[in-house]
């Protein structure tokens, strides 16, 4: 089991992969990113886009699969901050192999995600 802090809440997670979707809020278009928890950090693998604009440039291998641009991005953090502005369509899901859940629908504080303490 891998356990990640969302927002201060402790969550288990059967494996330490993680994806996020969201909606952007300008483009409107739909935005996932596959992520790991990887020790003490968070390791992001794969990012997609159903389209491109505002803030949203696919990744220098971008290739176009499905309808979805989709690249390998590689970004290693200790921690991700989502803003929970209201602005987004639903706020964002996270995803493991048990389901999604919502984070940040309503405009409030933003959430951190993070590895929890060794």
């Amino acid at each position: 089991m891998t356990c990640l802090l969302v927002g201060g809440v402790v969550m288990m997670l059967a494996t330490p992969a993680f994806s996020l979707h969201w909606t952007h809020s300008v483009e409107k278009v739909m935005w996932q990113e596959h992520w790991v928890v990887d020790g003490a950090a968070l390791r992001l693998d794969t990012a997609r886009v159903k389209g491109s604009g505002a803030g949203m440039e696919p990744g220098e291998d971008a290739r176009l699969v499905a309808g979805w641009w989709e690249w390998h991005q590689r970004t290693v953090v200790p921690s991700l901050v989502l803003a929970a502005s209201g602005a987004t369509q639903g706020g964002w899901e996270l995803c493991t192999g048990a389901g999604c859940e919502t984070l940040g629908a309503k405009p409030g504080e933003a959430l951190t995600l993070a590895p929890c303490a060794p």
